[in-house]
């Protein structure tokens, strides 16, 4: 089990600890505060409720969650460190020696949002930005910039849990990310100060338009796109003049005085007030997995990230001597007015478990490409306890029987606290998907099929209903 130490534990330092703890790490969260544990669980439960459910596979098992005030005691064993102490450059530097002196030899990365890597530099140690987004634990990007063979080191560990690095070509001031973030701040605040619009106003136009857009494709496939059939080469002579006109501040920075700090404080709580800090929060987070999940569908952007991460998380094992074809998380998403799994979600989690099964027996993305696959013809399914939001599913699939183009599956979901939840019995057709007509498996299919219903034979099923009747084949 691989171990990071988080030194400090505020709002970037408890999302690196979630990112790390959902992802297998032990982590050792060094902080002073006596709050800490309390300010991070609160991250946590946040992180427990939205992180899992970017994924159609189960994330590693947590791993242990420790705090201390002693930096030897969170440092001594750690494969990672990160540093996300107060933006004080004297501070940072007397950690680093400190943590180079517990454990010499290690990579630190730095959370800072403002400070250059040579800037951090010591001779005692190898110090790399590693500059998230919050919340760390969902958005996927962090910058890195520092001496290119620790960063390529940093990269690798960060790409295993499921995060994208992105490295400064050139060492700059505010890094890339915070450099876009500033222009549109400036001119937020001047249209606030200058009475054009509200905060709310503001937060409109961007989540509205723009927003939408860059969240998918960014800014220059946005504009590409923008150009039409002309192309990109006939917008920007077209647009290109307007950069010379007096539209923005960006040059010039409005005084944040009281009256500006006092107007913006005031709109902004007419404008969010009536919800605590925590529920903004969950409300930012399922926001982010319902656009992260669409974006899954296109493999864009965020989506593919989930996805290429995804793609390295282990799947299988038994449980109760039957294999698990699917373990999972239930989205918030999957719930309804009622508070539990909404019935259409039974059965794509079932789609999900049928879809392991075939893949067990070689029906894989190569298989379904050269042109077979299995239909559903009959599903029964049996509720036999509430599933809420956030919790772990494990499903287990028995063949109860295979005969020529057909085979007959018996899922049954399970709760992470080990109740049965649902039954789902499901009749499955081979079928040649050029005629779109039932059609025999490829006999190496056939034969994994028949060893799973001789291995399967002698557990029990609950009140099985579908038969194999000659109509149910089409």
């Amino acid at each position: 089990m691989s171990k990071a130490a988080i030194i400090g534990g505020g709002v970037i330092g408890g999302g690196w600890a979630a990112r790390f703890l959902l992802n297998g790490w032990d982590v050792a969260v060094c902080d002073p505060d006596p709050e800490a544990g309390r300010k991070i669980g609160e991250v946590l439960a946040n992180a427990r409720r939205s992180l899992p459910a970017l994924y159609d596979r189960a994330l590693p098992p947590e791993g242990k969650l420790s705090f201390h005030t002693d930096l030897a005691e969170a440092v001594t064993g750690a494969r990672w460190v990160q540093e996300s102490v107060p933006e004080r450059l004297e501070i940072k530097h007397q950690t680093y020696r400190e943590i180079a002196t517990i454990a010499p030899g290690g990579i630190i990365g730095s959370s800072t949002s403002g400070f250059k890597a040579s800037e951090l530099a010591i001779d005692e140690a190898e110090v790399v930005v590693v500059h998230p987004f919050n919340p760390v634990y969902l958005l996927p990007l962090v910058e890195l910039s520092g001496p290119a063979e620790p960063c390529e080191r940093a990269a690798a560990i960060l790409r295993g849990i499921g995060m994208r690095p992105l490295t400064l070509r050139k060492e700059i001031d505010a890094f890339i990310v915070n450099r876009f973030q500033e222009c549109v701040w400036r001119e937020a605040l001047w249209m606030i100060r200058d009475d054009v619009a509200t905060t709310a106003e503001i937060d409109d136009a961007i989540r509205l338009s723009f927003g939408l857009r860059w969240g998918q494709m960014g800014l220059f496939e946005t504009y590409r796109i923008a150009g039409g059939e002309a192309g990109f080469d006939s917008y920007l002579r077209q647009f290109g003049p307007s950069l010379s006109w007096p539209w923005s501040k960006l040059t010039d920075v409005p005084e944040l005085d009281e009256k500006l700090v006092a107007a913006i404080c005031a709109q902004s709580d007419e404008q969010s007030g009536s919800l605590s800090i925590r529920e903004l929060e969950r409300l930012r987070d399922d926001n982010l997995v319902g656009f992260i999940r669409a974006l899954r569908h296109s493999r864009m952007a965020a989506g593919l990230t989930v996805l290429e991460h995804e793609a390295g998380l282990p799947e299988g094992g038994e449980h109760e001597g039957l294999p698990i074809t699917s373990q999972r998380q239930v989205p918030v998403g999957w719930t309804d007015y009622n508070g539990h799994m909404n019935e259409a979600h039974y059965l794509e989690a079932g789609s999900w478990a049928t879809d392991g099964l075939m893949r067990m027996i070689g029906v894989d993305a190569a298989y379904i490409e050269g042109g077979h696959s299995f239909f559903t013809v009959d599903t029964r399914l049996r509720y036999l306890a509430e599933v809420h939001a956030g919790d772990r599913l494990t499903i287990t699939t028995q063949v109860l029987a295979a005969e020529g183009k057909k085979m007959l599956l018996f899922h049954r979901i399970w709760r992470g606290d080990g109740t049965l939840a649902a039954t789902i019995e499901t009749l499955q057709v081979h079928t040649d998907l050029s005629t779109r007509r039932s059609s025999l498996p490829d006999p190496a299919v056939a034969a994994e099929l028949s060893k799973l219903v001789a291995a399967h034979r002698g557990f029990p099923v609950e009140g099985v209903a579908i038969g194999f009747s000659p109509a149910a084949v089409h």
